[in-house]
């Protein structure tokens, strides 16, 4: 129960829910226990007034014995009725506080789990696929509600009921009472075996399910992918594969589940045989009543729901606990990015970086040795270099995703590090390398980052991108749904709308990562010089492969290997005939070998 200790301040919280909650169990289960006793009453006057009704067989009194014993068993019948209608109420308001409650709390639990997943640093993302983020939030959280709802309510239900019917059948014969109930602690070893065995069957399959999820979301995300290769029959039978897995461990729970509740029913008949017996010789003995054994068969089969559901609770605690423990790991996992408190600042676009280092801390590759530049207000400093040569990083660490793990970056002279992050990244316009569109229409995923929806600012940041005429083109213009991923437009265009939704802010800072690749030489020309208008200063850093987009820059940085080996306007690394030099004759030639 440790791992649910988690969920006690929600208890607190929702304390005025839960407190009716049981009062109206207890209250429920007295008017439960009641009916048994009138049961006993209505048998005795039975056998009691029978021979009555008998000795009086041929007199006009018998007619009289017999309205007057029919009206009491009436009564005694109506009275059954009411206390029954009265549980029912109190059953009624029981789930009205306690389930309630239980589905307030699951609200609260998604909350805080998605808020402290928005808090967590990319590295995080990077050492968990989406399918268990997904699981933990949906299908864990679900089953840890059916522990606050069903499970404490049968719980709580449980053991009250179980107080009240033994006090009941203790006050009624103490012998009869010990040997009716002498079958339950054998339900106790077997409950405790029960659970070692369902707690490890449910982490094995919370397992396989997170793996299963993962599995499916990545194929539908990839699913062009897998057509253009035809390599749906490999999927699918990968699939099969994985819903083997998960299909072996569930019918394993489902097999001690299913021995479970036939050896409950056993030894609730094991009891009824037990109270029949030594109630019968109770009887014989003159120290009970023949309706003290009815009212002790009504309490046993009244104990046998909650006895039977008794491992269905068990399974929901040990479901919920291992849930719980999964969603725990996440919860307690600390930010590597922590935003200290300090106060807004209006960006004037210097960034420095001094002696950068930085190893990546999942895999321990170092991207970055050492490296060191200035950009000024007003500047347009482009990085180009090989695939793996740490651009991208240098991205990342400007955007603060990532702490540097030597040397430092300075924003307007401050360390980046002293910063609000929320208000630093306001003001900076991102563009990924790898473009991310959200399924929604074009018009608010190009005003993603903005609060309002203003129509003529995104209709010229679509036109400061070149891609304005495109999505004129489209049958819905701006209203145009976006398939998930952007897949219902093109590379480029997908490229171009992430442009767009970066400069609609009018940022101080603006980081593109390589994301004109898809894009073609008329159109780059006609961004970049809408650029230099917008941009004016502010700070710009541009990456990319393609010298054709970087020339012009103020500043160009040549990556090789995590360093910087050469810097210069274009003209300056055209003299030094290095490997800026080899690069541009290289594309020139490959250039004229496409013409």
């Amino acid at each position: 129960m440790k791992d649910l200790a988690y969920l006690n301040k929600f208890f607190y919280k929702y304390r005025w829910r839960l407190v009716p909650g049981i009062l109206f169990v207890i209250i429920s289960n007295i008017f439960g226990v009641l009916p048994a006793q009138v049961i006993r009453i209505a048998f005795d006057l039975v056998t009691e007034n029978i021979g009555v009704y008998q000795l009086f067989d041929g007199f006009n009194r018998q007619t009289v014995i017999y309205d007057i014993f029919g009206s009491s068993l009436l009564l005694f019948g109506l009275l059954v009725l009411v206390l029954a209608l009265l549980r029912g109420l109190f059953l009624f308001f029981m789930r009205q506080t306690i389930i309630l409650m239980s589905r307030h709390i699951e609200y609260d639990l998604k909350n805080e789990i998605y808020a402290h997943y928005q808090l967590l640093s990319l590295a995080f993302y990077r050492r968990h696929n989406t399918g268990d983020l997904m699981n933990r939030v949906t299908e864990d959280v679900s089953r840890v509600r059916m522990y606050l709802g069903p499970g404490i309510m049968y719980t709580i239900n449980t053991i009250v009921l179980f107080i009240l019917v033994i006090y009941a059948m203790l006050t009624v014969n103490v012998r009869l009472a010990v040997f009716s109930v002498l079958p339950l602690p054998i339900l106790a070893v077997i409950i405790f075996y029960v659970n070692t065995v369902i707690e490890y069957r449910s982490e094995k399959i919370q397992q396989r399910l997170s793996s299963l999820s993962s599995f499916v979301q990545e194929n539908f995300s990839g699913i062009r992918v897998i057509k253009s290769y035809v390599r749906e029959s490999f999927v699918r039978e990968k699939f099969a594969a994985e819903s083997e897995d998960y299909k072996t461990q569930s019918m394993a729970m489902a097999k001690v589940q299913a021995m479970f509740f036939p050896s409950m029913l056993l030894l609730i008949g094991l009891s009824n045989v037990i109270t029949m017996y030594i109630g019968g010789v109770e009887v014989m003995k003159g120290n009970i009543t023949p309706g003290n054994i009815v009212e002790f068969i009504v309490y046993l089969n009244m104990l046998a729901f909650p006895v039977i559901s008794l491992g269905w609770v068990t399974s929901l605690i040990q479901r919920a606990a291992a849930s719980q423990k999964r969603i725990n790991e996440f919860l307690h996992e600390e930010p590597e990015i922590i935003s200290p408190k300090a106060v807004d600042h209006k960006l004037a676009g210097k960034i420095e970086f001094r002696n950068v280092s930085f190893n990546y801390p999942d895999t321990g590759i170092t991207a970055l040795k050492n490296v060191s530049f200035t950009a000024n207000p007003g500047e347009m400093v482009a990085i180009i270099g090989r695939t793996g040569s740490g651009k991208s990083t240098i991205a990342n660490l400007a955007m603060r995703m990532y702490d540097t793990t030597g040397g430092e970056i300075l924003i307007d002279d401050r360390p980046l590090t002293k910063l609000n992050l929320d208000n630093y990244r306001s003001q900076i316009g991102f563009v990924p390398q790898e473009v991310f569109l959200f399924s929604d229409i074009i018009s608010h995923n190009i005003a993603f980052s903005a609060d309002v929806l203003d129509m003529p600012r995104i209709e010229q940041a679509a036109k400061d991108a070149a891609v304005y005429n495109n999505i004129m083109e489209l049958e819905k213009g701006f209203e145009t749904l976006i398939g998930e991923r952007g897949v219902t437009l093109s590379g480029g265009q997908k490229q171009r709308v992430s442009i767009a939704r970066a400069i609609v802010k009018h940022p101080q800072i603006l980081i593109f990562d390589d994301c004109l690749s898809a894009v073609d030489t008329r159109t780059e020309e006609e961004i970049l010089n809408n650029l230099g208008r917008i941009m004016q200063g502010k700070t710009s850093v541009i990456i990319s492969h393609r010298i054709s987009t970087i020339k012009n820059a103020d500043n160009i940085l040549v990556l090789d290997n995590g360093e910087i080996v050469e810097q210069g306007t274009h003209s300056q690394l055209m003299e030094l005939k290095g490997p800026y030099f080899e690069l541009y004759e290289k594309q020139l030639l490959e250039e004229e070998e496409q013409a």
